[in-house]
């Protein structure tokens, strides 16, 4: 018999975009519906580089979540090779910062600010490492004679694997991996080491992207893969392996950006992403699995509290609208004018 209602301790999501300004009235709603906490990213134009401008892009995002919510953005900072250890240790002690995060220049969206010289960073690695701060890694190499589906193998064969050996307590997330060999990678390392899955790369694969024509809002970075990796990150989150836990990437961008020449990498998957994770669990046999990966693993890896409250799914379909408002303009959700066969509720204590 299969079920129809699910309770689990309510979810946090580790890797969000919520971008700034008015389209923060979205995607903080969207994020806050479901999720306790999340963890932010600071690609901004300009960066997020100092604690000072992650607290005052904090009380942006606080004065856009809803009446009656407790949702808890948790920042990070923009590693760039001006990151001094004296920052690093204001990040340690201000409460909301939980991480800095690594873009190698020109890796992704609002990435031209990031590390070209890793060399450069090693003081601050070294202090993240000695006080606990995590390093949250976009783990592809951008050299333009590597081909771009091979990005994240090379990236862990050339920069991560030598980090590690380097600095072995630092702790590292590994975001959004998209490959057999991150996974392999991350499972055999201590536990120091994590890995954040998406939803979009556990439910698509790179025909989805190209098969019938290119469809640019599945274009995303890390780009999607050939199925026999999607197949590998699926086996890793709903494994119960500790190691691997929720992080959307939520990345959205007005429809204009998206549907141009040089389209922006991103999926914004925020509206319903409990709800897609539940599919693939389900899909799985793996519903009792769904809660260490939504709800504890990362918590734990982070040495924060689980949460206390509950969520409950319901097995009712729901449709997902064209579309939803996104500053001036619009974004295309995942799984826009399709249905979902998940309906999370609000979290209860």
């Amino acid at each position: 018999m299969s079920l129809t209602t699910l309770s689990i301790t309510q979810p946090d999501d580790w890797h969000l975009h919520l971008r700034d300004g008015e389209a923060l009235k979205t995607t903080v709603a969207h994020s806050a519906r479901v999720f306790a906490r999340a963890i932010v990213m600071p690609n901004l134009k300009p960066p997020v580089t100092t604690v000072a401008q992650a607290l005052s892009y904090r009380q942006r995002i606080v004065s856009c979540i809803p009446k009656g919510s407790t949702f808890d953005p948790l920042m990070t900072l923009y590693l760039t090779e001006q990151l001094n250890s004296q920052e690093v240790q204001r990040a340690h002690e201000a409460d909301c910062v939980q991480g800095i995060k690594f873009y190698p220049a020109g890796a992704t969206t609002n990435s031209e600010s990031g590390v070209a010289e890793l060399e450069c960073v090693y003081p601050a690695l070294e202090k993240m490492a000695e006080v606990g701060l995590p390093l949250l890694i976009h783990g592809e190499v951008t050299d333009t004679e590597i081909d771009i589906f091979d990005r994240e193998r090379v990236f862990i064969e050339t920069i991560l694997e030598p980090l590690t050996q380097k600095f072995p307590k630092l702790k590292i997330v590994l975001e959004h991996i998209t490959t057999k060999d991150a996974v392999d990678f991350v499972s055999r390392q201590g536990k120091n080491i994590a890995a954040t899955i998406t939803p979009h790369h556990l439910l698509l694969n790179r025909n989805d992207l190209l098969a019938g024509g290119v469809r640019p809002h599945f274009y995303c970075l890390p780009i999607l893969k050939r199925n026999i990796h999607q197949r590998a990150l699926i086996e890793a989150a709903t494994s119960g392996n500790s190691k691997f836990f929720l992080g959307t990437d939520s990345a959205p961008h007005s429809i204009e950006t998206k549907e141009t020449s040089c389209g922006c990498a991103g999926i914004y998957s925020a509206h319903a992403a409990l709800e897609l994770y539940t599919e693939v669990f389900e899909a799985e046999g793996a519903l009792d699995k769904l809660e260490g990966f939504a709800s504890f693993f990362g918590a734990d890896f982070y040495n924060l509290p689980r949460n206390q409250t509950q969520i409950t799914l319901s097995k009712t379909p729901f449709t997902v609208p064209k579309e939803y408002s996104f500053g001036s303009g619009s974004v295309i959700p995942m799984r826009a004018n399709e249905s979902i066969s998940w309906s999370a509720y609000e979290a209860t204590k």
